[in-house]
Order: C-alpha cells, then sequence, then structure tokens
C-alpha cells in the first residue's frame, strides 16, 4: 500500500515537475531574446567583428573636406586627427556619445568584388562626424550601420570606383599622441570645453571642471565633444583640472591643473606629461 501511494505520489509530480521546467525554460529564452536585442541596439559598442555594415567616402582625394564635422573637433589635421577618420550613421553615432571611438574595418570580399587583397587588409579610424539620414542613397538612414570613410581611408581598403562597400567592423582602442586636450571657449557665465586626442576608449561619456580654489563641477554635453557648465566667473584666474569618464570602459582619470592660471578663453591645454588614457 505505501508503494503504490509512493509510485502514485511520484507520478503525480512529474507532470508538475514539467510544467516548472517548461516554465523555466521559457524565461530563460525571452531573457536570452532580450539580451540578444539590448546587445543588437548597441551597435557602437561591439567588440567582435560584426558585418551588415556599409562603407562609402567622402571629403575629397586630400580629405579636406572632413574638417569641421559634428563631433566639434575642428581642424582635424592639426588636432591629432589626421586622415584617419570616419562619419556614422545614427546607428552608430549615438546622439554624439561615440565621438571619439575608433573602429577597425575591414571589406568583405566575399560580398564585393571592389576589396583589396581579398578583404584581409583592415583599417582604424576615429568617429569625427556625422551622416545623417538622407543622404545620397540613402545608405545612412536608420537602422543601417554605415561608415562614411575619408576617401584615403575607403581607398585603402577598396576600389574607389565601387564606391559603396560592405564591411565587418569593431570597436577597439584609440592610439594617439600627446595628451588629451582641452580647449576652453565661451566667457566668464558660459564655458565650453572641448575634450580632443583622447586614447583608449576614446568616446568622452562625463566631464567635470575644477578651480584650484573650486570644488569639481560637473559638466553637461552640449553638442558632440562640447562640454558645458554655468561658469562661475570665479574660475577665471584659477589653473584649471579637468576629471573626463570615457564610455565604453568607463575609465576615469583626472587632469590636474591642465591650464595655468593665467589662461584665456580660445585657448588649448594639454597636461605636460602627456596624459593619456590607454
Amino acid at each position: 500500500m505505501k508503494t503504490m501511494t509512493t509510485c502514485c505520489s511520484s507520478a503525480a509530480l512529474r507532470p508538475q515537475t514539467r510544467i516548472r521546467e517548461a516554465l523555466l525554460m521559457a524565461i530563460m529564452t525571452c531573457v536570452f531574446k532580450t539580451v540578444q536585442v539590448a546587445t543588437a541596439q548597441n551597435l557602437w559598442e561591439v567588440t567582435e567583428f560584426t558585418r551588415g555594415a556599409l562603407a562609402t567616402f567622402y571629403g575629397g582625394n586630400d580629405a579636406s573636406g572632413t574638417l569641421g564635422g559634428a563631433c566639434g573637433y575642428g581642424n582635424l589635421f592639426q588636432n591629432g586627427y589626421g586622415v584617419e577618420t570616419t562619419a556614422l550613421s545614427t546607428a552608430l553615432f549615438n546622439d554624439g556619445l561615440t565621438c571619439g571611438a575608433c573602429f577597425q574595418i575591414q571589406c568583405v570580399a566575399s560580398e564585393s568584388d571592389w576589396c583589396f587583397a581579398d578583404g584581409t587588409l583592415s583599417i582604424t579610424v576615429t568617429a569625427t562626424n556625422f551622416c545623417p539620414p538622407g543622404s545620397t542613397g540613402g545608405w545612412c538612414d536608420p537602422p543601417q550601420p554605415h561608415f562614411d570613410l575619408s576617401y584615403p581611408m575607403f581607398a585603402t581598403l577598396a576600389q574607389p570606383v565601387g564606391g559603396v562597400i560592405p564591411v565587418q567592423y569593431r570597436r577597439v582602442s584609440c592610439l594617439k599622441r600627446g595628451g588629451v586636450r582641452f580647449q576652453v571657449n565661451g566667457n566668464p557665465w558660459f564655458f565650453l570645453v572641448l575634450v580632443m586626442n583622447v586614447a583608449g576608449a576614446g568616446d568622452v561619456e562625463a566631464v567635470a571642471i575644477k578651480g584650484t580654489r573650486s570644488e569639481w563641477i560637473s559638466m553637461q554635453r552640449n553638442w558632440g565633444q562640447n562640454w558645458e557648465s554655468n561658469g562661475p566667473p570665479e574660475l577665471i584666474g584659477q589653473a584649471l583640472s579637468f576629471r573626463v569618464t570615457v564610455g565604453l570602459k568607463r575609465e576615469t582619470m583626472d587632469f590636474i591643473d591642465a591650464a595655468p592660471a593665467d589662461w584665456q578663453f580660445g585657448q588649448t591645454f594639454e597636461d605636460d606629461s602627456g596624459l593619456n588614457f590607454t
């Protein structure tokens, strides 16, 4: 009798166990899909080669047409970026927060006849501009990940006559000469600091400013990599320090007394020791 009861109890539990297992599997599947979707949305953060992107070129043979741009870096040749640059589509630009990030890019030879060296060549470029929706060909329209390269960079990967090529890409660390640079613009009641030449992750996520006689003051991103604060005017006449946090690695560094006490608006400063991210 006890044996029958035990068997019956075990048999009665099996369907419940199967139901619990099915529910658990469904939950795990939903979580996995959610993670996949979240990862797919952060196209600017991928660190493994990812396909599905395209590349074109702009700016003329000497890349002079790439100067300026939506990241605010101005003269790319003077400010440490050279011709190794790209504009990003909306899917990669992240409303400007990807400015300064570096990408390694290869042409996908299996999908194009224009690739050099069977697609084994690669380039590393810094994001310095935005390729807006509605551009010629619609290549930069959402949700397409797209790189509008400087002409010299495109011509390193493929025959320019091809015009547009399929590419695979991934985020990589930026290599820069010298230290992080800070250009201080504005007026006594409105500070606008452009952060440039950032190595490592490259993309600046947060900035704070401090005078020799003040506490740290958080700045807000105005556009590109220009960061603003409402003064205060008391910072004039004080040496300026900057606290910078980069996005991909969430790494923070302090640049103490980067600007001397006699700084003027419109000047650019670089730490004498060449301090930078890695």
